[in-house]
Formats: C-alpha cells, structure tokens, sequence
C-alpha cells in the first residue's frame, strides 16, 4: 500500500510545507512517545550490558597490562580512552535495533503498519518521527553509559559539553534513521539478525571504539573511515579530552550529510512502501 500524500503538500508555499511537515513529525513522535515513556527504564538498561563487560574485560583487564606499556592517544589511560567509544556503540546499537523491530512489529506482528501509512502526513514526516523516536532510544541508554563513564572519571566537563552531546545525537540520527531503513525493507525477524550480525556487529568492534585509527595501515584506516561510528568515536574522544584546536571538525559534516542521506531514502522508501 503506497503512501499517496505528497503530492498535495508540493503545491502549498515553502514555508507553510515546512510547518507541516514539521507539526505532522512531532504528531508521529508524539505516537512513538507514548508506547516508549512506559518502557524508560528498560530502554535506558537495555544498551548497558555490552558497554559494561567491555569496559570491566578491555578497560580494566586488558587496559591494567597496556597502561604499563603505553600511553593512549587521548585520556589518561586505556580504559579512559574507550569510554567516549562505549557511548558511541551504545547509542548505535540501540537507535539502531529499538528503531528497526519498532517497525517490523508493526509490519510482521501487530499488522497495523498499513494504518500509519494512511495517516494523512507526508512521508518524510513519517521517517522523521520514526528516527526522532530512535535518537530518543540512544540518547536514553547514551546518558545511562555517560553515568557509568562520570563514575568511573569523575570527569563532567568532558562528557556534558555540547560538543560532545551534539555528536551523540547526530550518532543515533544516523543510526535511527538507518534502522527506519531496514525496518522497512526486512521480511522477518531472522533478516533483522543478519543486518545486525553482517552490519553492526563489524562496526562495533572496526569503528575505533577500541583503538586509534591513525595507527593502522594506510588500506586499513580507508576501509574504517568509511564506518559512520569511526567519525562519532574519534569525534567524541576529542571533545573528552582534546583541546579544542584537535577536534576533528570534519567529523560533524560528515555524520550530517549520512544522516540527510537516509533522510531522502526513507521518505522514498515510505512515499512507495508497500506492506
């Protein structure tokens, strides 16, 4: 079944298209909202468990023998140096897996997917309410690593700074809006696990959320610069713990040309989906 209201909107001014589509997204978030506020806890827990082993099993194992050997790029020590990248993969695997089974529950279980797509809202509102529901997601797990990191460096200013923020949330944009994506194309819950096993998985582990990408070979470092979670890890380490006149800048264009990417193709994937 196709959504069939764009049409209508094209022929409005510019700027009355925008507060439209803009009131028709909050409307979509506002539905999102309200099967999520009741789950809070459990979202907010639900991404904490891998950041968690990873930083007992490589910050504090590993990282005890490496601290002796060597310093790490940024932060005092190993286990300072994967926080910012604990947050990062946090963030994406949640904006990525709540947003997906988001939607393949309404397609393959609930069966009332097709009702969201009658909704008489244009379909990039349909995709922004969706991912503006799973940055939701990330940054509720997100702040649940961030305590754990403030506990364990006591450092505030460097993981509540805007900087640092802004990039979270550009992070789970991208990530959310990829999981739209997914969840929109994916014919049961057995091809969700392929994406995660084929797609987030490697990036968890290849996105320098571990490691400092300037140390590996010129071929190596092409292929993990071309991982959206490397600019975020890079981008978030810097802005803990690097002076200003360090931060990676391109970091922020980049994740925000990804994210206006899926933007264009999940409200083509919507405006022709077909359930």
């Amino acid at each position: 079944m196709n959504s069939l209201l764009p049409l209508p909107l094209s022929k409005t001014p510019k700027g009355s298209q925008f507060r439209t589509i803009l009131a028709d997204t909050l409307t979509i978030f506002w539905g999102e909202w309200l099967d999520l506020r009741v789950r809070i806890v459990q979202v907010a827990a639900a991404g904490l468990v891998s950041p968690l082993i990873y930083i007992i099993g490589f910050g504090l194992g590993l990282g005890s023998a490496l601290d002796a050997t060597m310093k790490p790029a940024a932060g005092d020590n190993y286990l300072q140096f994967i926080l910012p990248g604990m947050i990062a993969l946090s963030s994406m695997t949640i904006s990525f897996g709540g947003t997906t089974f988001s939607i393949c529950g309404d397609r393959i279980f609930t069966k009332t997917f097709e009702e969201t797509l009658l909704v008489p809202v244009h379909p990039l509102a349909l995709y922004l309410g969706r991912m503006l529901a799973g940055i939701v997601r990330g940054m509720m797990t997100s702040c649940s690593v961030i305590l754990v990191a403030l506990i364990f460096t006591g450092k505030f200013a460097s993981f509540l700074n805007p900087l640092f923020l802004l990039l979270l949330v550009l992070n789970c944009a991208v990530f959310a809006g990829l999981g739209v994506i997914v969840g929109l194309n994916v014919k049961s819950l057995e091809s969700v696990g392929l994406y995660n096993n084929f797609v987030i998985v490697p990036m968890s582990f290849l996105g320098a959320t571990f490691f400092d990408p300037a140390t590996l070979p010129t071929v190596l470092k092409g292929v993990v610069y071309l991982l959206p979670l490397t600019y975020t890890s890079v981008g978030l380490r810097a802005a803990a713990y690097l002076p200003l006149s360090q931060f990676p800048w391109y970091s922020i264009p980049i994740l925000l040309v990804v994210a206006i990417a899926l933007a264009v193709a999940g409200a083509y994937q919507f405006a022709h989906q077909q359930d």
